[in-house]
């Protein structure tokens, strides 16, 4: 890759959000605003190539991209009004602050996470308008067609014009809300980079990871006292920081209590832990920790330990009690029981595995837990008929790796 083809990659990564979401302020229209970004990326690589990187890449393309949109305005509507085209191309008053922080992406992350639209709509939006992701690489993603992925993420903007939708901000009151929409999307974005739901797919798809814990760390930055905004960045980053020891040479996913600890990033543990010590001391001052909160907690434990068998099993179960009376799923239950068969042994967490059957019959995790924990009891046959049921509603090639060779060790 040349030194310009590296400089534009590199703005695009950095830039493209805030390209977008300036001109969404401005004229209105995601549109607009997506494809004038686009030909001002695309008019880079020309023009960086014979004049050179520009020094400040990001007011380059903002630049670019407002000419862009205003020729495409001009061609669409020929508007005879001079008055008009004069005032939006010397257009300098600051926009009007709606609400408690005036940034032009922080309004664009809500517009795309607004709850009038479905929530596969708001990740599919929220990926192309901010992470800049293109409709093939969020269709490769989500395992959809091409065709579908375009057609959800054009009805969401028809939507959004149709509803008028306000571009901005919640009001201060409506914030809290708001905010835990936004974090749900960028939650599942990371979660379907972790760990890929499809067969067909690469087990861990970076590229997802990466945009997430971009995105929140905007948020961070612009809600730098929001106690969950700070927990879900956390979690995202002592989970990406296990990145490198999750899957082997031959391609199967390797469980936590598998992974060469040596080869977790570093500066990623630091950052992560950082931030979750900065939310226990809030939360020692009264201030109540939250669901994302917890699960970086309980994160921070699992990684501390330099050997699986030095996690400090007590404060896991612990954390878990606690983040059942904010969350009663049974994943949550099934989790809390893999850390009590440490603790109680397997008997008594097998009991509480079996007691979440109905629930989670479909959930691959449930018959692998109850497959292990009934391998440490000595009952292979029922050990192998769960792990052959985890095998088939396995997600994907990783996962189905691992299990076929966990079941194959049974004697």
């Amino acid at each position: 890759m040349s030194d310009v083809e590296e400089a534009v990659t590199r703005a695009h990564h950095d830039e493209w959000a805030r390209v977008v979401a300036s001109l969404t302020r401005r004229f209105g229209d995601l549109d607009i605003a997506e494809e004038a970004a686009a030909e001002a990326f695309a008019t880079a690589v020309e023009r960086w190539r014979a004049d050179g990187v520009p020094p400040n890449p990001g007011a380059w393309l903002t630049t670019t991209a407002t000419r862009k949109a205003i020729d495409r305005i001009r061609r669409e509507n020929k508007r005879d009004d001079k008055h008009r085209e004069a005032q939006m191309v010397y257009d300098d008053t600051p926009p009007e602050s709606l609400g408690v922080i005036d940034d032009d992406r922080l309004r664009l992350i809500f517009t795309c996470c607004h709850p009038a639209l479905a929530m596969e709509a708001r990740v599919a939006l929220t990926l192309r308008m901010l992470g800049g992701l293109t409709v093939p690489e969020i269709a490769r993603a989500f395992l959809v067609r091409e065709t579908t992925l375009e057609q959800r993420i054009t009805r969401a903007k028809a939507k959004i014009k149709a509803a008028r939708i306000p571009y901005r901000v919640p009001a201060a009151a409506d914030l809290p809300a708001r905010i835990s929409g936004v974090l749900a999307v960028l939650y599942l974005v990371f979660n379907e980079g972790y760990l890929a739901t499809g067969p067909d797919t690469d087990p861990i798809r970076h590229e997802l990871t990466a945009e997430a814990i971009q995105l929140t760390r905007l948020i961070r930055a612009l809600l730098p006292e929001d106690g969950e905004v700070a927990g879900l960045l956390a979690l995202m980053l002592l989970t990406e920081a296990r990145r490198p020891a999750r899957v082997s040479t031959s391609g199967e996913l390797v469980t936590l209590d598998e992974q060469d600890r040596g080869a977790w990033d570093a500066a990623l543990l630091a950052e992560g832990h950082r931030l979750v010590r900065e939310r226990l001391a809030a939360a020692a001052a009264g201030v109540a920790p939250g669901r994302y909160q917890i699960l970086a907690a309980i994160n921070a434990v699992h990684t501390s330990a330099r050997d699986i068998r030095d996690t400090d099993w007590w404060q896991v179960v612990a954390l878990y009690d606690q983040l059942a009376h904010l969350d009663s799923s049974p994943i949550v239950a099934l989790n809390r029981a893999i850390a009590v068969a440490e603790l109680d042994g397997p008997e008594v967490a097998l009991a509480a595995v079996d007691r979440l059957e109905d629930e989670l019959a479909g959930y691959h995790a449930y018959h692998a837990t109850r497959a292990d924990l009934l391998r440490r009891l000595g009952h292979t046959q029922r050990s192998r008929a769960a792990y052959d049921k985890a095998i088939e509603l396995a997600g994907n090639t990783a996962q189905t790796a691992n299990l076929i060779r966990r079941r194959d060790q049974l004697r």
